[in-house]
């Protein structure tokens, strides 16, 4: 495995690393060192490479003489790069060193590698637990850049949602800047229309007044006429919409465009709805000053056109039975 080679690399035995592994539950080569550091003054765990097995070894039986060996497998001990010239102590290390240093070339060596003195091995934890705390500080220092990469996406998104939203406001006010500067207009307009004809009800009262027998026409509400070069009887300008101004008793007034073929009852209906003291009773009329006409249930069947309403008229509300 590479954890073990790892340790084993950094000058801890074999056994000790696959001990370290296990007691780790082979999460990797970290905890194994944390390990051995902690456990590094454990008698057991001081005993020099080997000690064990000769232990057992004296302890049983005498071994059955090994068969017959040449005397170069005999003398050899280890191995050796002939590219750096480093000691390696078995097969597992020397593909671990040449898997490290893409070194290919190797020799078998009749020098036994030593282990670590008292010193050696005190200079070894030292520079372990100094590589830790390196590798401790870098994960830090990475895991507070990653915090702070997490933190700048944050706010940048949260800037980008907040624009999003400001830009959606101002579309939304500019729309209803522009409906209302509409309205504005449309209620001008209506106003002018309303001044015209009660200019020509005083127009038609003066001439009534002096003494006239043929008063003059009463003006119509300024409404745009197509010229024509040969006006006939025949021709006669249309009007989609009626504009209605309602005045209420206490001098308050709504305006609103009707088609001019709705009845008198969408009026009714209109004025019902936006005016609260109607709302849940009908002791009111609907009249108009000129020509004076109070409207009966029967009109409210009636359309705009038909009542003369078109293009626009002014409705007086009255709270008499």
């Amino acid at each position: 495995m590479a954890e073990i080679q790892t340790l084993i690399e950094m000058g801890f035995s074999k056994e000790r690393a696959e001990k370290a592994l296990a007691v780790t539950n082979y999460k990797g080569v970290e905890p194994a060192m944390e390990w051995l550091l902690a456990h590094a003054d454990d008698p057991a765990m001081l005993e020099p490479v080997g000690a064990q097995t000769a232990a057992g070894s004296s302890s049983s039986e005498p071994a059955a003489p090994a068969p017959e060996t040449t005397a170069d497998s005999a003398e050899a001990k280890s191995f050796k790069c002939d590219e750096c010239g480093k000691i390696l102590k078995d097969q597992d290390e020397m593909e671990y060193h040449a898997a490290k240093t893409n070194h290919s070339s190797f020799s078998e060596s009749t020098e036994e590698k030593k282990p670590l003195t008292e010193e050696e091995k005190r200079a070894q934890l030292a520079l372990l637990e100094e590589r830790m705390k390196q590798k401790r500080k870098e994960r830090e220092e990475r895991d507070k850049a990653e915090a702070l990469e997490r933190e700048r996406l944050r706010i940048k998104s949260g800037k980008e949602l907040q624009d999003a939203r400001q830009r959606l406001q101002e579309q939304e006010m500019q729309k209803l800047v522009e409906q209302r500067r509409r309205e504005k207009i449309e209620d001008q307009k209506a106003r002018e229309r309303v001044r015209a004809q009660i200019e020509a009800d005083k127009q038609a009262r003066k001439l009534a007044a002096s003494g006239q027998t043929a008063p003059a026409p009463p003006v119509p509400a300024p409404a745009p006429v197509a010229p024509v070069s040969n006006p006939s009887p025949a021709h006669k300008v249309t009007y989609d919409q009626a504009r209605i101004q309602i005045r209420l008793p206490d001098g308050k007034a709504l305006a609103h465009t009707f088609g001019a073929k709705e009845q008198l009852a969408a009026v009714r209906l209109y004025l019902q709805m936006n005016a609260q003291e109607y709302a849940q009773q009908d002791g009111f009329k609907l009249m108009t000053t000129y020509p004076k006409k109070i409207f009966t249930t029967e009109d409210y069947d009636k359309p705009l056109e038909i009542l003369g309403l078109v293009p626009s008229a002014v409705i007086i509300v009255s709270k008499g039975q």
